[in-house]
This record gives structure tokens, C-alpha cells and sequence, in this order.
């Protein structure tokens, strides 16, 4: 997988991935509060599986290839196509908690890149897709299109773990030996994304989706979803 990002691009990249970015991803668990509410998650080998299967069968086959296209529609200048890839992104959440999740997410970003001076981020879609303005920052600040997709796995993961070192609870030791073992996994899961046909992108996730869909009514919540 080519790497072509500058060093000024891929600390941007950094930036864009923190958790210390105000875009407010630390609220949403993505289903892991109800699935360690009722017991399918409980120690650090069953977290480990359910975050690896979310990332196998879910963000790289969903979230990860629309950033792809996405990258390329906006370094194409291609209006048509993101608007394309964007509402296909809203189209396949698999329920409300994770499509409001996706939609708030867009908005707080494209916020926040409206104020760090990006000016095509005042043309992004109303409907506000996360991987729309994560695309855009991307392309942007200059950073590789493999490079962003990698990143988006990472950030993921991370925010997982951390979601699942408070959830479970895990202590931070076992977090990082989860963490661990899902980098190991990224670099695959990154290649599959990038030729994922587009025919083939969607979510596999039926327990992912029962258990977002669930949280939506689960009495005591942490999280957002």
C-alpha cells in the first residue's frame, strides 16, 4: 500500500484523529454499552473479538471504502460523486442511534473545519456524514488516501477500547494488550478496503445492529449509542 503523505500532512492527520479533537466521538460506544450489558462482552478476550468483528465486518467494509471514494471524488472535484458516496454513508446505518451518530459526527467536524479555514467545508452535504468531512479534511491537508484510511481504522479501534476499558471494565494494561492486537489487523483490513468492489460495501452486523437499535431504549446509559 503506497504512502505518500508529508510530514506536515500526517501530523495533521494526527490532529484529526485525536481524541482531543472537540467533535464529541468520545460520547458513542456504537452498540458495546448493550452488548456489555447483557453479558455478550465481559473481560478482555470477548472485547477484543467484538471490536475485531465490528472492524472485520463493519468499518472495513462500510465506513473505511467510502472513505476511499470519498477522497477520491473530493481530489477529483467531483461534487456529484460525494454527494453520491455521502448519501449512500447515511443510506446503510443500520439504525437510528448509529445514522445520528454518523450525522452528528459530520456536523461537529465540518464545524470545526470551517473554523480551521477550510473553505470547502461549507459546501459539505446537510446531511452531515462523517466520513464525507473526515474525506474532505483529508484531502485537504494533503494526506494519502491510504494513509486516511489506515487512520480511520486506528481511530476506531482506539475509541473502542477506551469505550471498553470504562464499559467492561478493563484496566488500561489489558486496554493496550487489545489495542495491540487489533493494530496488527489494521494493515489487512485497510488493503481490503481500498479493493473492496463497490457492490460489496455494506455492513454485516446483526448483532452490532440489534444491540445499537436496543441501546436506543436501555434504562441507564453512559454512551450516546
Amino acid at each position: 500500500m503506497a504512502q505518500a503523505s508529508s510530514p506536515m500532512a500526517l501530523l495533521r492527520l494526527l490532529w484529526l484523529v485525536s481524541p482531543a479533537l472537540p467533535i464529541g466521538s468520545y460520547a458513542y460506544s456504537r452498540g458495546l454499552e448493550y452488548a456489555v450489558s447483557r453479558g455478550w462482552v465481559e473481560n478482555e478476550a470477548s472485547a477484543r473479538d467484538w471490536i475485531d468483528g465490528v472492524l472485520d465486518r463493519q468499518v472495513a467494509t462500510l465506513d473505511a471504502p467510502l472513505v476511499a471514494r470519498l477522497h477520491d471524488a473530493y481530489t477529483a472535484d467531483a461534487p456529484s460523486e460525494v454527494a453520491r458516496w455521502s448519501t449512500l454513508s447515511c443510506a446503510l446505518r443500520e439504525s437510528a442511534e448509529t445514522a445520528l451518530e454518523d450525522r452528528q459526527l459530520g456536523l461537529a467536524l465540518a464545524r470545526v473545519l470551517r473554523e480551521a479555514g477550510v473553505a470547502r467545508a461549507q459546501a459539505l452535504p446537510p446531511e452531515g456524514s462523517y466520513v464525507t468531512a473526515f474525506a474532505l479534511a483529508a484531502v485537504h491537508y494533503g494526506i494519502a488516501r491510504t494513509d486516511a484510511v489506515l487512520a480511520y481504522l486506528f481511530a476506531f479501534a482506539e475509541a473502542q477500547v477506551i469505550a471498553a476499558i470504562k464499559l467492561v471494565p478493563l484496566g488500561q494494561t489489558a486496554g493496550q494488550r487489545v489495542l495491540a492486537s487489533l493494530l496488527a489487523r489494521i494493515p489487512q483490513l485497510a488493503e481490503r478496503a481500498l479493493a473492496l468492489p463497490d457492490e460489496e460495501i455494506g455492513a454485516y452486523t446483526p448483532g452490532l445492529a440489534l444491540a445499537s437499535a436496543l441501546h436506543e431504549s436501555q434504562y441507564t446509559r453512559l454512551f450516546r449509542s
